[in-house]
């Protein structure tokens, strides 16, 4: 799955565009670099995501196209 998807499937960030802006601006690394929208994250990836205020980093647990709200954070886990 694209990381920008897997971003927006997640609810890490709530929309895929806002994903991909972010992945664009280099707001967004996996496993230490920096990577594009297009990126296919795996399981056991070591994803970070720089905001404002700080960066959330999480490993990924699972890859599912479609979760309901209240399962989005079985997909990862927050370091």
């Amino acid at each position: 799955m694209r990381i920008d998807k897997f971003l927006k499937v997640s609810r890490i960030l709530k929309r895929r565009a806002v994903a991909a802006s972010a992945c664009d601006g280099g707001k967004v690394g996996v496993n230490g670099r920096e990577v594009k929208p297009s990126y296919r994250v795996k399981v056991g990836d070591v994803v970070t995501v720089a905001f404002a205020g700080g960066e959330v980093k999480f490993a990924v647990k699972s890859i599912n196209e479609k979760v309901k709200a209240g399962e989005a954070d079985t997909l990862y886990e927050m370091l």
